[in-house]
């Protein structure tokens, strides 16, 4: 479902999916050192549930941001660097376009049905800075960042 269905629906709200593939992605990016991490682990030390989290990493994996690894010291491990992932990545995984029309999003682009003329559409114009500007802090929330917010908040 779209960003833009979840705001029709209930206001600019992430999905269960997507902030738990945060979580258990955040959750894998600190422990870093520890690769790969099972599933197991992974649930409980974010408390999501595990069938739901398998689906979550097995999506995760298919996007090629984590990595995968079978067998007795098997789990998952980020395919790339803390610094390189980014919320706005998980987001159009889970949950599509990252916009409030179906006119100002980068790979889910629809006209609107109402639209006479988008070059001059003023509305449309409001809803592209609004959404350059949350792709852009979408992608500067990398892992990395989270993880020294979070060690800045424990201070």
């Amino acid at each position: 479902m779209s960003i833009l269905l979840h705001s029709l629906k209930r206001g600019i709200v992430l999905s269960k999916k997507s902030k738990y593939a945060i979580n258990a992605l955040v959750f894998i990016a600190k422990n870093i050192d520890e690769q790969p991490i099972s599933v197991s682990r992974i649930s409980e030390g974010q408390n999501i549930p595990l069938k739901f989290l398998e689906s979550i990493l097995v999506e995760l994996k298919n996007a090629r941001i984590l990595n995968s690894k079978k067998g007795k010291y098997g789990g998952y491990s980020l395919n790339g660097k803390p610094e390189e992932i980014h919320m706005a990545m998980v987001l159009r995984l889970f949950d599509g376009a990252i916009a409030l029309l179906p006119c100002v999003t980068y790979k889910f682009y629809e006209r609107c049905e109402e639209c006479i003329d988008e070059e001059t559409c003023g509305i449309r114009q409001v809803a592209m800075e609004i959404r350059n500007e949350t792709v852009k802090r979408l992608k500067a929330a990398t892992l990395a960042d989270i993880i020294k917010r979070e060690q800045k908040l424990k201070k």
